[in-house]
């Protein structure tokens, strides 16, 4: 194959050459569902999807991506318990929300094992590391942790000294600061249905052992390619990639970072109070302009958002549809050789749409040899001329919602109303009030 990517092990650019010929197999780390998505989530989704995109189009190899879903968490714990609601009941509706939001913007997946599906499968590998000497059961406690000093490669990923990185406070029987949970035992006032029983004691699984047992389950000891944000590098992904290699599996020929979302040149943070929420984006335009923007930037620069930045991307993708509107009977050809190019090195989406611009305007000025080319490009970077179709899922959480809002609006409770009129645009539904009832339609 002439693609190449750059893997953030190595650091460096590595000719992509599958375990299976003709087949690859992608695991990007997926959200904890405690709250809802914000702009570092759907950058994820966009980047890995127009990289899935260009391994099936461009090259003609059957992708399985998996995006998992942390089901089971401290986070999801609290903000329930916060919130007076069961773990479980928080956990399905965040979840709902992300899948329809990724739905909106084209980057929904058909493999999303969620962690407490794989309990009896963390609890397998957790055995298999404590038999090779490499995590230790807390004294007294269903603690388990993974024993850092035992693996000698610990911080190959971020290419970090142990004595050397942050780790966390000695307790709870953690025998050094850098040692990671495996297995947690219950903490007080914690719900019993957050508790599996295991060899150790009653409790949960750690962050990080979740993913190892899943990939795991979908990919069998190793897999092709390891992708999420750039955030989870250290400690999420170092710790997958210690324990995984730890307990004899060969696990990621390569790894992937997806760079940040910035706001004005500065980090989100609750601190600075510069927070983009997921639905103050989706008022600004559709959610096709919000993918197109996106996935505007390199995957592994940082993507800075500053008002204005979606209505810029309206206007240029409008360019774009406009076009294949106009053609509606067109079929799609091969990719120009200049998309390929920039594809094959590392994924240069900016250098991609640039091809594709030029080539709208050589069909404006009457070249109806670029349409076809057109099409192809478009397909890779996930822009139709189609109105969106909604998902099975999608359109029963519509529906529910839909159901609330005539109630709300039956007691007079137009803030309840509105409230939900904004949810669903946030899922990038349209809704119009009609003398025969209520319609909805998918954002273009």
């Amino acid at each position: 194959m002439s693609l190449s990517l750059h893997d953030s092990k190595t650091g460096q650019l590595r000719a992509f050459k599958p375990i299976k010929p003709g087949e690859v197999s992608i695991y990007v780390c997926g959200p904890t569902v405690q709250s809802a998505p914000h702009l570092g989530h759907l950058r994820s989704a966009v980047a890995f999807d127009i990289i899935a995109n260009w391994l099936r189009i461009g090259h003609g190899l059957d992708v399985k991506m998996v995006r998992n879903v942390t089901d089971i968490d401290d986070k999801v714990l609290a903000n329930a318990n916060e919130q007076g609601r069961d773990w479980r009941e928080l956990a399905a509706e965040v979840d709902a929300l992300f899948n329809s939001v990724y739905e909106s913007i084209g980057a929904g997946v058909e493999n999303r094992p969620h962690a407490t599906e794989h309990i009896a499968g963390m609890i397998s590998l957790i055995e298999t590391l404590i038999e090779r000497g490499h995590a230790y059961q807390a004294e007294g406690s269903a603690n388990v942790f993974f024993d850092t000093a035992s693996w000698s490669s610990y911080g190959e990923l971020t290419n970090q000294k142990l004595e050397n990185m942050e780790g966390e406070a000695i307790g709870g029987g953690r025998r050094a600061a850098h040692d990671f949970a495996l297995w947690k035992a219950p903490k007080a006032g914690e719900p019993e249905t957050a508790a599996w029983d295991s060899p150790w004691g009653r409790g949960r699984p750690g962050w990080h052992i979740e993913c190892s047992a899943m990939t795991f389950a979908e990919f069998g000891e190793t897999f092709d390619i390891h992708g999420g944000g750039l955030d989870l590098r250290f400690p999420h992904h170092e710790n997958e990639l210690a324990q995984s290699s730890a307990a004899g599996y060969g696990f990621a020929s390569y790894w992937m970072h997806n760079g940040l979302v910035t706001v004005s040149g500065q980090k989100m943070s609750k601190s600075l109070g510069n927070g983009v929420s997921v639905d103050e984006v989706f008022d600004q335009g559709s959610p096709a302009a919000v993918r197109y923007w996106l996935g505007s930037a390199h995957y592994r620069s940082n993507l800075d958002y500053s008002p204005g930045v979606i209505a810029e991307a309206e206007t240029a993708l409008s360019r774009i549809k406009n076009l294949m509107a106009r053609n509606s009977t067109a079929v799609a050809t091969e990719v120009p050789a200049e998309f390929r190019s920039v594809m094959d090195a590392d994924f240069h989406v900016p250098g991609a749409l640039a091809v594709l611009h030029d080539a709208v305007r050589a069909a404006n000025s009457g070249d109806e040899s670029a349409i076809g080319e057109i099409l192809a490009m478009a397909a890779v970077l996930g822009i139709t001329s189609e109105q969106k179709t909604s998902s099975p899922e999608l359109a029963a959480r519509v529906e529910t919602l839909l159901e609330e809002r005539n109630l709300a609006r039956a007691n007079k409770d137009f803030s309840r109303s509105d409230s939900i009129r904004e949810q669903l645009s946030q899922l990038g539904v349209s809704i119009e009030d009609t003398a025969n009832g209520t319609t909805w339609s998918i954002n273009g």
